[in-house]
């Protein structure tokens, strides 16, 4: 029989590799905190096929103007949000196509909101808030898989026909599995400090994140080849990133890249199609129009990468 104390969650229990770090020095806590994220890609790898489903949810969406919404508490909450902002300045996606939910709200950004986890009340008041259609992809995140803001959330959102998928690192109860269109489980196991989910559970999730936004972006036509041109030339560092894509994929030097990129509007892609078959802004978003947004299938395929390795 098992003590009262243990938890069946894998997050909740206590990992006998680290039971000595409150004891170790500095570096011998670095290289045990290392060893323990050292599994964290494996974990991920092994939900490929859920990711991939996951992406394919979230194309199908986007593709009908549907969106994005991530739903967490914590750092779960965080990370979603944090996957939201982000894409924007990266793929030039509109305000709102990804989004994320909070419970809390935005004062839980930069601190803890005790109870809000609990809150299943204030997620379906969230969930109207964003007005959930059948056409949006809700993700709820939850490390321990029972988080009651997010369960409930899902839920909701599932009563409004749109698709839903969660994100967790421990087997999730049945009753909320049954309601999912997909569940991602990346078994990271116990964390090395008992319970503290920003460590690898928060780390796996970053990576299941990135992967989401940046598969379905990316099937999109939101990439040429693996660079990022769609991205909206808006800050002196995108601008020259900017630059340096179309130098590279046009083929230019970078005041006919600078003047090319000025003359689309600031869209990186738009330019590329402009200069690389010598046409004006309003052809080039035609047929970009066309092709979906598929540069490749516009213009051809990239050039070779080209390297700052010196030959011996």
């Amino acid at each position: 029989m098992n003590p009262e104390f243990l938890d069946h969650r894998l997050t909740e229990q206590r990992n006998p590799a680290t039971v000595g770090i409150d004891v170790a020095s500095s570096l011998e806590i670095v290289d045990q905190l290392h060893a323990q994220d050292a599994t964290v890609a494996h974990a991920v790898h092994q939900t490929r096929r859920a990711l991939a489903r996951t992406i394919d949810l979230v194309l199908d969406a986007f593709k009908v103007g549907g969106r994005l919404i991530y739903v967490g508490a914590g750092t779960s909450g965080r990370l979603g949000v944090l996957d939201a902002a982000e894409c924007p300045p990266t793929f030039g996606s509109p305000a709102g196509m990804v989004s994320g939910i909070i419970a809390g709200g935005p004062a839980a950004l930069t601190g803890p909101q005790e109870g809000a986890e609990d809150d299943a009340g204030a997620a379906v008041s969230a969930i109207a808030d964003k007005g959930v259609t059948g056409s949006d992809v809700v993700i709820g995140i939850a490390a321990s898989g029972t988080t009651p803001y997010v369960r409930a959330a899902l839920l909701q959102a599932k009563t409004l026909g749109a698709s839903v998928v969660l994100v967790t690192c421990t087997d999730p109860p049945e009753e909320l599995t049954g309601n999912c269109d997909e569940v991602i489980v990346a078994k990271v196991g116990p964390e090395a400090l008992t319970g503290s989910t920003r460590l690898k559970a928060g780390t796996a999730t970053k990576l299941i994140l990135n992967t989401i936004t940046t598969g379905s972006m990316i099937r999109l036509g939101k990439a040429y080849g693996n660079l990022m041109v769609d991205l909206v030339a808006t800050s002196d560092k995108l601008r020259d990133r900017g630059e340096r894509i179309l130098m590279e994929a046009g083929g230019v030097d970078r005041v006919t890249a600078r003047s090319a990129i000025e003359a689309a509007g600031g869209a990186v892609k738009t330019a590329l199609v402009m200069v690389r078959l010598d046409l004006d802004r309003a052809e080039a978003e035609r047929r970009l129009t066309a092709a979906s947004g598929v540069v490749r299938a516009v213009i051809g395929d990239p050039p070779p990468v080209v390297t700052n390795e010196k030959e011996d």
